[in-house]
């Protein structure tokens, strides 16, 4: 048996180990005619959370709970949901299969009523269990995209090249299942948008620099963009770099890939990338390079909301540049989209732009 194996059969019996004892709590509530409840902790609570600088955002050991009753009408539904899925990532588990959370949903659509029920209550059963997803064998389908100087095998045998510079390789399914990663790149680069990725991609930006590594989660990235950019890191110890937009939001995505986010606090040492940069677009960017002010956009009041949220982030004191950053966002009152660059000139970003912040800020 491989390590690989060895691993997989003890998290396997973890797994069943801890619904067997959520299981025989409900029973022994009901031998005793009393109404079974579930606890779970509150993933949605700052005051859950801890920070540490060299992991990211953790959910605390002391974490708030919430408590799921079945006898409350308020959350008799969301009992019997939780206890499908108890059901189903068992079955899955013993069997060594794997389902979809499409799968789950339409396996009981009545009980669930949308998709993003099924993946909130996923999670939900994940923290309570204190185990990652991919333990209970539940898949999500990845939206993001990734290309660039890698290729890997996929846990079915599948051998995947990303090396095309016309089309780019949807984000496995299957994370943790991926093996033999081969790559030379210099570094990876996080993209914020597709839009984005797709000019860079167009423009083989991947080679004519330096061999390098693409990804985006296309917006605020899905569980798979992050583990497979956790993944990377892990195997290939290369820089990290993020390039969002010069606006609240972007912002937020870069520390969600840095640091994590409060409803996945709980899988922080799989997810977060620590070390990860934030190349750019930077609000001094704007100024610096004279960006024409008709492709700036104001700030709106829930940009503002954002910023002074970000600003009150555990993480940001140990940023004092960040800080810089954001003040001057603050200051000026206004933002701009990485497209922004464009009207400098249509190949400024590729040519000009990320050339220069890679090679004379130092890190290649």
């Amino acid at each position: 048996m491989t390590d690989c194996q060895r691993v997989d059969e003890e998290s396997s019996l973890e797994v069943l180990s801890n619904i067997e004892n959520v299981i025989l709590e409900i029973v022994t509530s009901l031998s005793k005619d009393e109404a079974p409840a579930l606890v779970l902790p509150n993933r949605s609570s700052w005051d859950n959370i801890s920070f540490d600088s060299a992991v990211g955002l953790q959910m605390s050991s002391t974490s708030s709970v919430v408590t799921i009753r079945s006898d409350c009408p308020k959350t008799a539904t969301r009992f019997s949901q939780i206890l499908e899925i108890l059901s189903i990532a068992y079955t899955l588990v013993q069997t060594n299969s794997y389902a979809t959370k499409r799968d789950i949903y339409y396996h009981h659509p009545q009980l669930f009523g949308s998709q993003k029920t099924v993946d909130k209550i996923v999670d939900d059963v994940s923290c309570m269990l204190k185990v990652p997803r991919r333990a209970l064998r539940v898949l999500a389908t990845s939206k993001g995209v990734i290309s660039g100087d890698l290729c890997y095998m996929e846990e079915d045998g599948t051998r995947i090249d990303c090396h095309s510079s016309s089309a780019a390789v949807a984000v496995s399914a299957n994370v943790a299942g991926i093996q033999n990663i081969v790559s030379s790149a210099k570094f990876i680069l996080i993209v914020e948008k597709d839009a984005t990725f797709q000019r860079l991609l167009q423009d083989d930006f991947c080679t004519k620099l330096f061999p390098c590594i693409m990804i985006t989660g296309k917006g605020f990235p899905d569980v798979n963009s992050r583990l497979m950019v956790r993944k990377l890191w892990d195997v290939l110890h290369v820089p990290i770099f993020t390039l969002v937009d010069a606006d609240p939001h972007g912002i937020e995505i870069m520390c969600i890939y840095k640091y994590g986010s409060v409803a996945m606090s709980f899988e922080a040492q799989s997810l977060t990338i620590p070390s990860a940069m934030w190349l750019g677009l930077l609000p001094s960017d704007l100024e610096r390079l004279q960006v024409p002010r008709s492709a700036l956009l104001p700030l709106t009041k829930a940009d503002e909301k954002k910023l002074d949220s970000l600003l009150k982030r555990p993480y940001v004191a140990n940023q004092p540049e960040w800080v810089k950053e954001m003040t001057l966002m603050q200051k000026n009152r206004h933002k701009a989209e990485i497209q922004s660059l464009a009207a400098i000139g249509p190949d400024f970003l590729t040519s000009i732009y990320l050339p220069n912040k890679l090679r004379f800020g130092g890190w290649l």
